[in-house]
């Protein structure tokens, strides 16, 4: 039996966990199926994860109504290969050979579905770059 290469884990990282990095949690596993390991986190969680970011989603076909924002730990960290943060700034733990990436990207909290879209978007064509990087075998 040949070996398999190890699945690679992510982290997305951002204050209230209730948009941003849910939305790109959720891509990562939409596309990429059981072929990454993903997680998401905040520094700061929300109570709830926001509602337009649920909607944008559905839209596109990915239901993440039942998913809550969870606090960020350091075993998390420690877990994953990749870190991605989303405006989370000082507030993320660093450890040594971790890949760390930083995407600035507007903060949905208190807009619209309307203005949730363009971030969804932007947040697809990021994920589907990522997953060419560390799992190209990985449909996306």
């Amino acid at each position: 039996m040949p070996d398999t290469p190890r699945q690679p884990s992510v982290l997305f990282v951002c204050v209230h966990n209730a948009g941003r990095s849910q939305m790109a949690a959720a891509f990562l596993t939409h596309l990429a199926g059981d072929r990454v390991q993903v997680r998401s986190a905040g520094s700061a969680p929300a109570g709830t994860v926001n509602p337009a970011v649920v909607e944008a989603l559905a839209e596109v076909g990915i239901d993440i109504s039942a998913e809550v924002p969870k606090v960020l730990t350091t075993e998390a960290v420690q877990a994953s290969d990749v870190v991605i943060t989303m405006g989370c700034g000082d507030s993320c733990p660093v450890f040594p050979g971790k890949r760390y990436l930083d995407w600035r990207l507007p903060d949905p909290a208190g807009q619209g579905v309307d203005a949730v879209r363009p971030i969804r978007d932007e947040i697809e064509e990021r994920v589907r770059t990522l997953i060419t990087e560390i799992a190209p075998t990985a449909r996306a």
